[in-house]
């Protein structure tokens, strides 16, 4: 029913060991989070009790619950628009609009080949899930409920993600649009129900999905039939949305492809005269002009010739402005909710379960600083793995260009190109100092500990995107190195600080999470090319990041903070950089065909 493009991807998934071996790394990482909050709350208080059972299965339901919804939307999502990018990077988009395909054979099929993966990691979590109700505190209802709602907010981001993927042309325009509508559709939802007091319980649970996921997973919601309206009227919000996107992305597929950047044109005249010949030919006339490129003056490049193309022309296609635009637009966003924050006086108020020692301002900037990291992330991963889809770096491998030139040129001009959404959030820093909300001394420490994260994060993306052949691979890998460092360690810290104890009892569990996955991170980053850097950087990263997170809670000398900052991720950038520079090893043809059919 769904066409030849979802009966190949369903026959050929699995025989390819690294689904089994996918699905069981996210079940036995909810399993080990699961363990590590019983050893943790075990360690400070006895759990023979079954009221102690109950409130620590329904603690941490409510903890696995949003974490599979964010893990698996950012997969669909960012995999979908991914999958139809590398689509259109190798040409192969347009030899299937060539076929008697159907638009929706080709659409929905590339969708529903994309959530083969997140759908069957969601089911494969159930019975994990279904074992919470026997701690107590949780019931079989709760678990249908979340689920129910984790797999409409899976496919509206796989809708949307295929859909904009087929619309840009692309691989960063795809990843970073989609990501901001998603964020932008979730943050309109909130400001609704927030703007609309008089509004029903059920229409707010209905238009934002975080709150229909926190109904769902409250014990409240098996007793409240308007709390079970609002979780069925979200779920079929969002799958007429999803029918919406996916009727567009059907309609217009053959309209966006191919794009008029790469539709053939005419043979152009290969000198002046030749252009002028023809002119006076066409025209009869012998004032006629030539118009070919060829024969206008040379532009000047400078000594880099890569930081010239990235800074200089519209390598990433003129409709990167419309992400700029949309970045903007969450900046003014997330300003008009600080600057409300701090005219109401409850900017410092200590806020949320985690937050009471943090600021109300801290979550809208933390926010902000991780959207700009996964979009500096993208756009590196994407500059080069575009290159390589394209055919242009086996070419610029054979030139007389340095490795320097190629590693700083597109490091430099990453940084260039997404100026915007590193100078905002600096600038909402500073305002926030001058307004006393923090000091100078920490204003100085942010915005030197965000300039550090951006080198680093363009550093991931460039080493990801030179080791993977398969472009999706890359983006994936170093996306999700983004992730662990930004979500995975803060899902240990909200469990230490949520369960306070002996911190002697509280270590041991944490170290086995953070050394799995610093394994994952050494297998992410030196699966090609392993070296004893890479190793002490990946093992060493995320205890440094756990270190610094915990010195801010406990609210110590934020120099600390600043200073493990500094040396972690200046030393595991370095790693990264030093094998570039010397070496410049980088993946070629030769793996592209194996690299290619496994991804």
């Amino acid at each position: 029913m769904l066409g030849p493009i979802f009966s190949r991807e369903a026959t050929v998934i699995p025989k390819r060991p690294k689904t089994y071996l996918v699905r069981a790394v996210y079940v036995l990482s909810l399993f080990l989070l699961l363990c590590t909050g019983y050893l943790v709350l075990d360690g400070s208080r006895s759990l023979s009790g079954s009221g102690d059972a109950a409130r620590f299965g329904g603690w941490m339901f409510t903890l696995l619950a949003p974490l599979q919804l964010l893990v698996l939307a950012s997969i669909a999502a960012v995999g979908a628009a991914s999958s139809v990018a590398q689509e259109k990077d190798r040409r192969t988009l347009i030899l299937l609009l060539l076929t008697r395909l159907s638009g929706f054979e080709v659409v929905a099929g590339k969708l529903a080949a994309t959530l083969l993966t997140p759908f069957s990691m969601l089911i494969c979590s159930l019975p994990l899930f279904l074992c919470l109700p026997l701690l107590g505190g949780v019931s079989p209802q709760q678990v249908i409920s979340v689920f129910a709602v984790t797999a409409a907010s899976i496919l509206l981001a796989g809708c949307v993600g295929t859909v904009v993927g087929m619309w840009r042309e692309k691989t960063f325009q795809a990843i970073a649009l989609t990501v901001l509508g998603l964020l932008m559709y979730v943050g309109l939802g909130e400001i609704v129900s927030e703007s609309l007091p008089r509004l029903a319980e059920s229409a707010k649970l209905a238009i934002s999905p975080p709150r229909a996921l926190a109904a769902a997973a409250s014990p409240m919601s098996s007793l409240s039939s308007e709390t079970a309206f609002g979780i069925l009227g979200f779920v079929v919000v969002a799958c007429t949305l999803s029918l919406i996107v996916l009727t567009i992305g059907v309609i217009k597929v053959r309209v966006w492809n191919p794009s008029r950047e790469v539709r053939m044109r005419a043979p152009e005249p290969e000198s002046s005269a030749e252009a002028m010949s023809q002119s006076v030919d066409a025209v009869g006339t012998a004032d006629a002009t030539p118009t070919s490129w060829k024969v206008r003056a040379p532009r000047p490049v400078w000594d880099n010739p890569i930081l010239w193309r990235e800074v200089r022309t519209w390598a990433y296609g003129r409709k990167v402005l419309v992400i700029r635009i949309a970045f903007v637009l969450l900046f003014l966003l997330t300003a008009a909710v600080l600057h409300l924050q701090i005219e109401s006086g409850v900017a410092m108020e200590m806020g949320g379960r985690i937050g009471r020692a943090l600021p109300s301002v801290t979550l809208p900037l933390v926010a902000l600083g991780v959207i700009s990291l996964v979009l500096v992330n993208a756009l590196a991963v994407t500059s080069v793995t575009g290159e390589r889809d394209g055919l242009a770096l086996d070419l610029l491998l054979v030139t007389d260009l340095s490795p320097g030139e190629f590693v700083f040129g597109k490091l430099l001009g990453v940084m260039y190109v997404a100026k915007e959404m590193i100078l905002l959030p600096i600038a909402l820093v500073i305002y926030l100092a001058v307004n006393g909300v923090v000091t100078y001394e920490n204003m100085v420490y942010l915005i030197l500990g965000a300039v550090v994260l951006y080198v680093f994060v363009a550093m991931l993306g460039i080493h990801s995107g030179l080791n993977y052949v398969a472009g999706r691979s890359a983006t994936l890998a170093s996306l999700g190195t983004v992730f662990f460092l930004c979500v995975g360690i803060a899902v240990c810290m909200t469990i230490m600080v949520s369960f306070r104890g002996a911190f002697q009892l509280q270590l041991a569990p944490f170290l086995v999470m953070i050394l799995g996955g610093g394994a994952a991170l050494f297998a992410s980053l030196g699966w090609r090319n392993p070296s004893s850097a890479i190793f002490m950087a990946s093992f060493g990263l995320p205890l440094v990041t756990f270190y610094a997170i915990t010195q801010f809670l406990l609210q110590t000398d934020h120099l600390y903070v600043f200073f493990a900052m500094l040396v972690g991720y200046c030393f595991t950038t370095a790693a990264m950089m030093i094998p570039a520079l010397s070496e410049f090893d980088v993946s070629l043809e030769r793996d592209r065909g194996a690299a290619g059919d496994s991804a």
